[in-house]
């Protein structure tokens, strides 16, 4: 995984922060995909956690039913 991927599902969580459960379900999955790759040893590890987390910035509301 590249930062470039990280970048292209912000935009698409970004496009969908209209839509929480949408947005959220795509936040989640990004974390898991970032964390799956940092485990796996990626050598851009810092670089992909510190994108991943700019998702935190986007405004929509986070909740689990």
């Amino acid at each position: 995984m590249e930062v470039t991927d990280v970048r292209q599902i912000l935009t698409l969580i970004e496009a969908n922060k209209s839509d929480d459960e949408n947005a959220h379900g795509a936040e989640d999955e990004l974390h898991c995909k970032v964390l799956k790759e940092i485990a796996d040893g990626a050598a851009n590890a810092q670089e992909l956690a510190a994108e991943a987390l700019k998702s935190l910035d986007i405004n929509f509301s986070r909740w689990c039913a």
